[in-house]
Protein backbone atom coordinates (compact mmCIF):
# COMPACT_ATOMS: atom_id res chain seq x y z
CA UNK A 1 0.00 0.00 0.00
CA UNK A 2 0.83 3.66 -0.80
CA UNK A 3 2.36 5.22 2.07
CA UNK A 4 2.03 8.61 0.58
CA UNK A 5 -1.39 8.07 -1.09
CA UNK A 6 -3.08 7.22 2.42
CA UNK A 7 -1.89 10.52 4.03
CA UNK A 8 -4.56 13.13 3.35
CA UNK A 9 -4.02 16.80 2.38
CA UNK A 10 -5.11 19.82 4.44
CA UNK A 11 -6.33 22.72 3.11
CA UNK A 12 -6.02 26.23 4.75
CA UNK A 13 -7.05 29.29 1.92
CA UNK A 14 -7.04 26.68 -1.31
CA UNK A 15 -10.90 26.14 -2.92
CA UNK A 16 -11.34 22.82 -4.17
CA UNK A 17 -14.10 21.43 -6.80
CA UNK A 18 -14.20 18.32 -7.60
CA UNK A 19 -16.00 17.19 -10.87
CA UNK A 20 -15.57 12.85 -11.50
CA UNK A 21 -11.99 13.08 -11.58
CA UNK A 22 -11.23 16.38 -12.33
CA UNK A 23 -9.92 18.68 -9.51
CA UNK A 24 -9.84 22.25 -9.76
CA UNK A 25 -7.68 23.92 -6.69
CA UNK A 26 -7.72 27.81 -6.58
CA UNK A 27 -6.48 29.74 -4.08
CA UNK A 28 -4.76 33.67 -3.02
CA UNK A 29 -1.89 33.25 -5.49
CA UNK A 30 -3.43 31.12 -8.48
CA UNK A 31 -5.53 28.60 -9.96
CA UNK A 32 -4.37 24.58 -11.30
CA UNK A 33 -6.55 21.94 -12.54
CA UNK A 34 -5.54 18.10 -12.12
CA UNK A 35 -6.93 15.18 -13.60
CA UNK A 36 -6.44 12.32 -12.11
CA UNK A 37 -6.36 8.50 -13.18
CA UNK A 38 -9.44 6.44 -13.35
CA UNK A 39 -8.78 3.97 -10.17
CA UNK A 40 -8.81 6.98 -8.05
CA UNK A 41 -11.01 9.09 -6.60
CA UNK A 42 -11.09 12.59 -4.21
CA UNK A 43 -13.13 13.04 -1.29
CA UNK A 44 -13.39 16.59 0.40
CA UNK A 45 -14.37 16.44 4.25
CA UNK A 46 -14.65 20.31 5.58
CA UNK A 47 -10.84 21.33 5.04
CA UNK A 48 -9.24 17.66 4.63
CA UNK A 49 -8.64 16.50 1.20
CA UNK A 50 -7.96 12.60 0.49
CA UNK A 51 -7.53 10.66 -2.95
CA UNK A 52 -8.76 7.03 -2.16
CA UNK A 53 -8.69 3.65 -4.35
CA UNK A 54 -11.80 2.83 -6.24
CA UNK A 55 -9.93 -0.41 -7.04
CA UNK A 56 -6.90 -2.39 -5.70
CA UNK A 57 -5.38 -2.76 -8.14
CA UNK A 58 -1.36 -2.78 -9.14
CA UNK A 59 -1.62 -0.04 -11.59
CA UNK A 60 -3.88 2.01 -9.02
CA UNK A 61 -1.33 1.60 -6.44
CA UNK A 62 1.55 3.10 -7.91
CA UNK A 63 -1.04 6.22 -9.57
CA UNK A 64 -2.13 6.49 -5.84
CA UNK A 65 0.79 8.70 -4.00
CA UNK A 66 2.11 10.29 -7.36
CA UNK A 67 -1.47 11.64 -7.75
CA UNK A 68 -1.51 12.12 -3.93
CA UNK A 69 2.10 14.22 -3.96
CA UNK A 70 1.08 16.22 -7.52
CA UNK A 71 -2.02 17.45 -5.36
CA UNK A 72 -0.34 18.49 -2.34
CA UNK A 73 2.33 20.58 -4.57
CA UNK A 74 -0.70 22.57 -6.10
CA UNK A 75 -2.63 22.82 -3.25
CA UNK A 76 0.79 24.29 -1.36
CA UNK A 77 1.58 26.66 -4.57
CA UNK A 78 -1.97 27.95 -4.53
CA UNK A 79 -1.64 28.94 -0.65
CA UNK A 80 1.92 29.81 -0.06
CA UNK A 81 4.22 29.40 -3.35
CA UNK A 82 7.63 27.45 -4.07
CA UNK A 83 10.95 29.21 -4.07
CA UNK A 84 14.56 28.12 -4.94
CA UNK A 85 17.31 29.93 -3.34
CA UNK A 86 20.27 29.94 -5.99
CA UNK A 87 24.02 31.11 -5.93
CA UNK A 88 26.91 31.95 -8.74
CA UNK A 89 30.51 31.18 -7.38
CA UNK A 90 33.04 32.92 -9.26
CA UNK A 91 35.49 35.56 -10.11
CA UNK A 92 33.26 38.13 -12.53
CA UNK A 93 30.83 35.73 -12.44
CA UNK A 94 26.72 37.60 -12.11
CA UNK A 95 23.43 37.68 -13.09
CA UNK A 96 21.86 40.80 -13.99
CA UNK A 97 17.98 41.29 -14.38
CA UNK A 98 15.98 43.62 -16.74
CA UNK A 99 12.10 42.55 -17.14
CA UNK A 100 11.73 39.15 -17.85
CA UNK A 101 15.10 38.60 -19.44
CA UNK A 102 18.58 37.29 -17.16
CA UNK A 103 21.74 37.99 -19.24
CA UNK A 104 24.42 35.71 -17.46
CA UNK A 105 28.39 36.45 -17.41
CA UNK A 106 29.56 33.35 -16.82
CA UNK A 107 33.52 33.18 -17.95
CA UNK A 108 32.83 32.21 -21.52
CA UNK A 109 33.34 34.76 -24.47
CA UNK A 110 29.87 35.58 -24.71
CA UNK A 111 27.00 36.46 -22.63
CA UNK A 112 24.41 34.19 -22.19
CA UNK A 113 20.56 35.56 -22.51
CA UNK A 114 17.87 33.81 -20.41
CA UNK A 115 13.96 34.88 -21.08
CA UNK A 116 11.76 33.62 -17.70
CA UNK A 117 8.60 31.74 -17.98
CA UNK A 118 5.63 34.14 -17.15
CA UNK A 119 4.89 32.20 -13.83
CA UNK A 120 8.55 32.51 -12.73
CA UNK A 121 9.63 35.42 -11.04
CA UNK A 122 13.36 36.06 -9.87
CA UNK A 123 15.14 38.20 -7.51
CA UNK A 124 18.72 38.91 -7.81
CA UNK A 125 20.58 40.91 -5.14
CA UNK A 126 22.95 43.43 -6.15
CA UNK A 127 26.28 41.48 -6.58
CA UNK A 128 24.28 39.82 -9.21
CA UNK A 129 25.16 36.21 -7.50
CA UNK A 130 22.37 35.15 -5.20
CA UNK A 131 19.43 34.51 -7.41
CA UNK A 132 16.18 33.63 -5.80
CA UNK A 133 13.54 31.72 -7.87
CA UNK A 134 9.75 32.46 -6.90
CA UNK A 135 7.11 30.23 -8.46
CA UNK A 136 3.39 28.66 -7.59
CA UNK A 137 3.87 25.43 -10.11
CA UNK A 138 6.80 23.18 -8.50
CA UNK A 139 7.66 21.70 -11.85
CA UNK A 140 7.86 24.64 -13.47
CA UNK A 141 10.42 26.10 -10.86
CA UNK A 142 12.83 22.80 -10.69
CA UNK A 143 12.97 22.96 -14.87
CA UNK A 144 13.59 26.80 -14.93
CA UNK A 145 16.43 26.21 -11.90
CA UNK A 146 17.90 23.17 -13.90
CA UNK A 147 18.10 25.26 -17.00
CA UNK A 148 20.43 27.93 -15.30
CA UNK A 149 22.27 25.52 -13.46
CA UNK A 150 23.21 23.97 -16.81
CA UNK A 151 24.75 27.07 -18.34
CA UNK A 152 27.47 26.77 -16.05
CA UNK A 153 27.50 23.30 -13.64
CA UNK A 154 29.64 24.09 -10.66
CA UNK A 155 33.09 22.10 -11.15
CA UNK A 156 34.93 19.97 -8.10
CA UNK A 157 38.15 21.45 -8.58
CA UNK A 158 38.09 25.25 -7.99
CA UNK A 159 34.15 25.00 -7.27
CA UNK A 160 33.26 27.72 -9.51
CA UNK A 161 29.65 27.56 -11.13
CA UNK A 162 25.93 27.98 -10.62
CA UNK A 163 24.78 25.95 -7.49
CA UNK A 164 21.70 25.58 -5.47
CA UNK A 165 22.49 27.25 -1.96
CA UNK A 166 22.32 24.20 0.41
CA UNK A 167 23.86 21.85 -2.58
CA UNK A 168 27.58 20.39 -1.41
CA UNK A 169 30.04 20.00 -4.27
CA UNK A 170 32.67 17.21 -3.43
CA UNK A 171 36.00 18.58 -3.97
CA UNK A 172 38.86 16.97 -5.88
CA UNK A 173 42.59 17.63 -5.32
CA UNK A 174 44.42 19.03 -8.08
CA UNK A 175 47.35 17.57 -9.15
CA UNK A 176 50.27 17.77 -7.03
CA UNK A 177 53.79 18.90 -8.00
CA UNK A 178 56.81 15.64 -8.46
CA UNK A 179 59.08 14.89 -6.18
CA UNK A 180 62.02 15.46 -7.65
Amino acid sequence: MSKIGKKSIILSTAKVEIKDNHVIISGPKAKFEHELSDGLEVVLDGNILSILLKQDTRINRINWGMNRALLANKVKGVETGFEQKMKIVGLGYKAQLSGKKITFALGYSHKIDFTLPKDVDLEVDKSGQNLTFKSVDKALLGEVCAKVRGFRPPEPYKGTGIMKVDEVIIRKAGKTKAAQ
